[in-house]
């Protein structure tokens, strides 16, 4: 066959199916008009052959002709009414016109079916429930707020956890399934910032809202944009519900708190989690302590009732419960007092905060009989010595945690900063990612916190550039002079590597030289920003390693269950005030005897602490807890050895108080009734 010199030769049969594609692409009656000719050609002479074969068919032609016809017809519902030519036609025509109106009707009511149920499967349907928890927004927290809501929901109570995201509704259900379990988790789709679809979940009936951070460079302008969508939606009443959102940059904070009227909680995430990078430094298993009391698997932080030490010192309610830890007040006009003087008096219509598993383990019971006074150690611990950190890494919350640092270390403590970049917080002007205005703020930022570090005499900070992404320089590290170490990952979109790659890696290298050195208690934080890889991190059982977004989906899901709690995490999180701490157990009882719990907390007491937990000897720590128990009941007895370390809430007394610089986050702006203010979140 000849053909086209560059062509490849195109056979009859390829012709004949391009040529009949093309017809049937031409319209819908060209379609319908093959599709005719197709079942004529199959059902007619099938139908003669079929009255050919019969032996009971008539033996005239005609006869023959008839029952083809009549055969044919049926077959193709087209009638089967027999007679004249024009009869015959005039059947086949009503037939026709019968089933092109059945075909359409079938069609209408297949396709109204199929757009509806789409409809139902994208999530757009209105949610008809009252006091559900509403979650807007899809972010990595989801997972973790869902499923500590989850949790924290008591047998046969259970409320609807709705959740509103611009991702698919199936996806949604499917990626929670785990988490939600039996809960009844209601999923729709749509942006949270549009008003009309934020209408489909009634905020106006939720218990709680929680605006979760998407993520991203416009992370923070789309919490804005949805907290002004449900403004818009939920109105300003006064009985609304309480709102609950999280912004990652403080200059963010006071935009979101206007937006979201005075009922709201705002959390600063990038400043949460400097915080607690900063305290873990100094406080080896703070992490593993925090965790377990923000989840709801185990002891949690409840509000119980006063009236059985109304006129008695605070010290009394501290061995006035045998399953519950007290860690402070809330006075009757909204005040939170968080390990007051054991002297303080607890006056009519407070309530306690209280460590606890549930409500019933905070019924009160007189422990004083459980207290050895004999096993109590005597002398007070000598003063902590400056200590020398290191970090390795920059991100945009390294400026938050060098500022922390300044304000808790010893006096004469100096931290080595080591970053890849020129100059800590900018990226060279090539490789920047984010604007130029955000450049500067962050370089502003960077030398204000070295600039006042320099001056102060609390902590020395010393920068130092070096190409951290090289397998030799982390291994060319001298980590012998160092008491505590921090690892930074890079900010997401800083490089084609996801930020948690280079931790591994960097963790992976500080590993192989504490093996080199033969040293396996150096402190290391270091900063995660996915769940998932926890397990691969090559650390210590029981290290800190700390994961911001899991940590930020806790606070958001405990608060969201008792906003009173908000003052309380605001103070163990800040700075300064009332922190957790872990020390020795020989600070309180003497090593090597045996002693009730109830007889550690009666120290703390007399030391201005209050007791909640211990912590065993490393060498017996195994998962889950790697060591930690909270809340044991005050008739626990056990040797204390010098490895163990007590959980404490206590006050350090070198810490600076804050300066007034420093924004706070409104949880209730009013005024309590004994005329202090209400606390407030600190962002």
């Amino acid at each position: 066959m000849a053909h086209t010199k560059g062509r490849l030769p195109v056979s009859l049969r390829d012709r004949a199916r391009y040529r009949f594609d093309r017809t049937l692409a031409r319209s819908t009656g060209t379609l319908m008009g093959w599709l005719i000719l197709t079942c004529l050609a199959v059902v007619v002479p099938v139908s003669v052959l079929l009255v050919w074969t019969d032996p009971e068919s008539p033996h005239s032609l005609t006869g023959r002709l008839t029952a083809a016809w009549r055969t044919s017809a049926e077959t193709l519902r087209l009638g089967a009414i027999s007679g004249t030519p024009l009869r015959m036609v005039l059947s086949a025509l009503l037939g026709l016109v019968a089933l092109l109106c059945v075909s359409t009707l079938i069609g209408v009511i297949t396709n109204s079916l199929a757009e509806r149920m789409a409809e139902l499967s994208r999530g757009r349907s209105t949610v008809l429930e009252h006091g559900h928890v509403l979650v807007l927004g899809w972010s990595d927290q989801v997972a973790t707020v869902v499923g500590e809501l989850v949790a924290a929901q008591a047998p046969g109570r259970s409320r609807a956890i709705v959740l509103l995201a611009d991702r698919d509704k199936t996806g949604m259900e499917q990626a929670l399934a785990a988490r939600a379990g039996r809960a009844r988790l209601i999923c729709r789709s749509g942006p949270p910032s549009d008003p009309a679809v934020l209408a489909l979940v009634s905020p106006r009936t939720a218990s709680t809202v929680l605006v979760l951070p998407p993520g991203g460079p416009a992370s923070d302008p789309e919490v804005l944009r949805v907290l002004l969508a449900l403004r818009a939606v939920a109105g300003e009443e006064p009985d609304g519900p309480p709102v609950l959102a999280a912004v990652r940059d403080d200059r963010y904070r006071a935009s979101a708190r206007l937006a979201a009227g005075p009922r709201a909680t705002i959390l600063e995430t990038d400043a949460v989690t400097a915080r607690l990078v900063a305290q873990c430094v100094g406080r080896p298993g703070l992490s593993l302590v925090l965790r377990d009391l923000l989840d709801f698997a185990g002891d949690e932080f409840h509000l119980t009732d006063a009236t059985a030490f109304s006129g008695a010192p605070f010290g009394t309610a501290l061995l006035g419960h045998a399953d519950s830890c007290v860690i402070g007040l809330l006075t009757p006009g909204g005040r939170t007092l968080l390990n007051p003087p054991a002297d303080t008096v607890v006056t009519p219509g407070s309530r306690l905060i209280v460590l606890a598993r549930d409500e019933a383990g905070t019924r009160p019971e007189d422990c004083r009989h459980l207290v050895d006074p004999s096993v109590i150690a005597g002398d007070r611990p000598p003063p902590e010595s400056p200590a020398r950190l290191l970090m390795l890494g920059w991100n945009r919350r390294a400026p938050l945690v060098v500022e922390q640092l300044r304000q808790t270390a010893r006096v004469g403590s100096v931290l080595d900063v080591v970053t890849d970049r020129s100059l800590p917080g900018p990226r060279e002007p090539e490789a920047e990612t984010v604007t130029a205005t955000e450049a500067k703020a962050e370089a502003a930022a960077a030398v204000a916190v070295a600039v006042a570090a320099q001056e102060a005499d609390r902590l020395a900070v010393r920068f130092r550039s070096a190409p951290l992404s090289r397998p030799e320089t982390l291994l060319g590290l001298d980590l012998a002079p160092y008491d505590g170490l921090v690892v930074l990952g890079p900010d997401p979109g800083d490089g084609p590597d996801r930020p948690d790659d280079w931790t591994l890696v960097t963790l992976l290298a500080l590993r192989l030289l504490e093996e080199r050195a033969g040293r396996r208690e150096l402190r290391v934080v270091s900063e995660l920003t996915d769940d998932r890889n926890r397990p691969l991190a090559p650390v210590d059982p029981g290290s800190d390693v700390i994961v911001s977004g899991e940590l930020t989906g806790l606070l958001m899901a405990q608060i969201a269950q008792n906003h009173h709690l908000a003052p309380v995490f605001d103070e163990l999180f800040a700075a300064e005030g009332s922190l957790l701490c872990l020390r020795p157990a020989g600070t309180y009882v003497r090593t090597g005897c045996e002693a009730t719990f109830a007889t550690v907390v009666a120290a703390a007491r007399d030391r201005g602490e209050c007791a909640i937990g211990y912590r065993r000897d490393d060498r017996r720590m195994s998962a889950p807890d790697y060591g930690v128990r909270l809340n044991p009941p005050k008739a626990e007895r056990r040797e204390w050895g010098a490895g163990d370390h007590v959980v404490v809430v206590t006050t350090d007394p070198t810490v600076p108080a804050r300066t007034a610089g420093t924004v706070r986050a409104s949880v209730a702006g009013t005024a309590g009734e004994d005329g202090v203010p209400a606390r407030q979140w600190p962002v």
